[in-house]
Parts: structure tokens; sequence; C-alpha cells
């Protein structure tokens, strides 16, 4: 069974960065694509980026285009997310899963990394 954590998070002010990992612990996942989502309080999870197993072709959602890319180590079964030019509504908890060309999410989630932007 897949475990996955997230970590990276924190609190930074509106136009800092940060980058959060997620490793993906007791299977392989260089055949998956891997996206991150986030869920701010009171709101339902959303997508925010995918990015395919072989790491070549990417995906955003509207709202971080241009401020977030996604990549990945397969060698280290891990997923990145560097978050740049970041906003207030950016605050969220942020999790990784593996996902298919439908965006849904396949395994279990993690405990997920909260980011804080203050203004």
């Amino acid at each position: 069974q897949v475990q996955l954590v997230e970590s990276g998070g924190g609190l930074v002010q509106a136009g800092g960065s940060l980058r959060l990992s997620c490793t993906a612990l007791g299977r392989t996942f260089s055949n998956y694509a891997m996206g991150w989502f986030r869920q701010a309080p009171g709101k339902e999870r959303e997508f925010v980026a995918r990015i395919r197993w072989s790491g070549g072709i990417t995906y955003y959602a509207d709202s971080v285009k241009g401020r977030f890319t996604i990549s990945r180590d397969n060698a280290k079964n891990t997923v990145y997310l560097q978050m740049n030019s970041l906003k207030p509504e950016d605050t969220a908890v942020y999790y990784c899963n593996a996902v298919g060309s439908d965006y849904v999410p396949r395994w279990d989630w993690g405990q997920g990394t909260q980011v804080t932007v203050s203004s």
C-alpha cells in the first residue's frame, strides 16, 4: 500500500516562494502521472498541477499558471511543486496523488502540508 508524504509548507509573505515535496513510499510511481491538489478552509479540494510519468508534459490550473512549476524525480519517487509569487489566496493544505488522464486521484491521500501566505 502506498503512503504519500508531503512536506515543505510553511508561512510566507505575499510575493514569496516555497518548494513542496511529496514522496511515495511503498510503491514505485514512475509509471504514474502525478498531481498536486489543494484545499482551502471551507472549500473543496481542487486541482493545481499535473505532470506525466516521463516528466515531459505538465498541466496547471489557470490560477497558478506562470507562478507554479511541477517537476519530478522518479529515481527518488518524489514530485515537487515550486511556488513563486505567492498570494494570500494560495493559502491551503497541499496534497499530491497519482492521477489519470481524467485528473481523478488514484491513491489514498496523505496528510498534506499547510501553506499560509500572509498579506
